[in-house]
């Protein structure tokens, strides 16, 4: 969902495409080191709060980005890049749900 929205984002005439890349970026990111076996490896680092916070900061972000592009914006790739920013947005903040360290 967030290469969907870069590439609506990109396609319409917004200027949020630093946030789709951005968490398009930091979750191959975490894909790359989970894949790799990083948390076993690197015990100094907490892999469950990083994963969280990327994930909150990433729905809240994608929430509130996604909302200001469907109310302001009038054309379809920007309306279609809101629309998937917000099931981008919503998906995070599950992810965050299942993540979360404490459960």
């Amino acid at each position: 969902l967030c290469l969907l929205t870069l590439v609506c984002f990109g396609a319409s005439r917004t200027g949020y495409v630093g946030l789709a890349v951005v968490e398009l970026v930091l979750a191959a990111l975490v894909l790359l080191a989970w894949s790799c076996r990083l948390p076993q490896r690197m015990q100094l680092l907490h892999w469950g709060w990083s994963d969280f916070t990327r994930c909150v900061i990433g729905a809240v972000l994608f929430l509130i980005i996604s909302l200001i592009v469907i109310v302001s914006h009038r054309d379809g790739a920007g309306i279609a890049g809101g629309v998937f920013g917000l099931l981008a947005g919503v998906l995070l903040g599950y992810d965050a749900y299942i993540t979360f360290p404490l459960r």
